[in-house]
């Protein structure tokens, strides 16, 4: 049985709507008006009688019915995309949007530097998330791919390892540790820490590293990215920790010389299990693949 036309028209417009949250934003996506929009999910609504949207002046929030058709046109409309760019792909030539979730940019940046200079007519989105919000991103097809600090154990997800960061313990440059060599972990105890929020992976595989040795430090601090990081510990606010490749040297700060520290998170790229095939994912993965093959190399 096909869909009517404007019966289709009407789903891309309820699926723009709730993948944007508010009938604007998909009006704009979708090329349409706003009031075309509106007019579109208001006889889906009244054929079905049903609500999909609650409406909170210019946003909406999707129903519990709302919600269960959503999971399903966001897989329609976007295998309609991966279908596209399959198409594109034959040609030889790759065609599209990719959008990449991370956690950071030091990662990531030199896969999008490679990725694009493969595929120029591609056009990049990237965002910056924690962890949680990188994997709901790729499973709700908001994301085509996460780059994130830990494996992710789901079959909805295809998961790449990519890379071994050293954890990096670093002062502000006149801090009473900064000149010590061979510090341990022991010399830390008590010590004040600008630590990022709880749900960072760097501090949890910190903090259990500490655990196991019997230290305690005192996070002084808690904060948000890790550029405030940075700049509170160059403030003198407390010592810092973060994966090596985010360590950034300023004439500021210090890297401490902690030898027992030992401490390392592990760089993934993720995308769905079911869309590991689609062209533009599997160059990207090639670009990460090559990029791993020469730091294990250079290592």
């Amino acid at each position: 049985m096909s869909i009517p036309e404007l019966s289709l028209a009407q789903l891309k417009a309820f699926d723009g709507t709730a993948r944007l949250g508010s009938m604007s934003a998909a009006a704009r996506a979708l090329g349409l008006t706003q009031p075309t929009v509106s007019a579109h999910i208001a006889r889906l609504e009244e054929h079905h009688g049903l609500e999909l949207f609650f409406r909170r002046g210019q946003r909406v929030e999707l129903t519990d019915f709302g919600r269960v058709l959503y999971d399903t046109t966001k897989r329609i409309f976007r295998a309609e995309e991966d279908a596209w760019a399959l198409l594109a792909s034959a040609r030889n030539h790759y065609r599209g949007r990719l959008s990449v979730c991370a956690v950071g940019p030091y990662n990531v940046t030199p896969m999008l530097k490679r990725f694009r200079a493969r595929w120029p007519l591609v056009d990049l989105a990237v965002s910056l998330g924690d962890s949680r919000q990188i994997v709901d991103q790729v499973l709700d097809y908001q994301g085509d791919l996460g780059v994130l600090v830990h494996a992710v154990d789901d079959p909805r997800i295809h998961c790449v390892p990519f890379r071994r960061q050293p954890l990096v313990v670093f002062a502000r440059h006149d801090h009473p540790l900064a000149e010590r060599k061979g510090l341990r972990l022991n010399d830390l105890a008590s010590q004040e820490f600008v630590l990022r929020e709880i749900g960072s992976t760097t501090r949890r595989v910190f903090e259990q590293r500490l655990t196991s040795v019997g230290v305690r430090v005192r996070c002084a601090v808690e904060i948000g990215s890790r550029e405030a990081l940075r700049e509170a510990v160059a403030e003198g606010l407390g010592l810092g920790v973060v994966a090596e490749p985010a360590y950034v040297p300023d004439t500021r700060l210090t890297r401490l010389d902690v030898v027992d520290l030992e401490a390392c998170t592990h760089v993934h790229v993720i995308c769905l299990t079911d869309r590991r095939a689609v062209p533009l994912i599997v160059g990207f993965l090639s670009i990460v693949d090559e990029l791993a093959s020469e730091i294990r190399e250079r290592a």
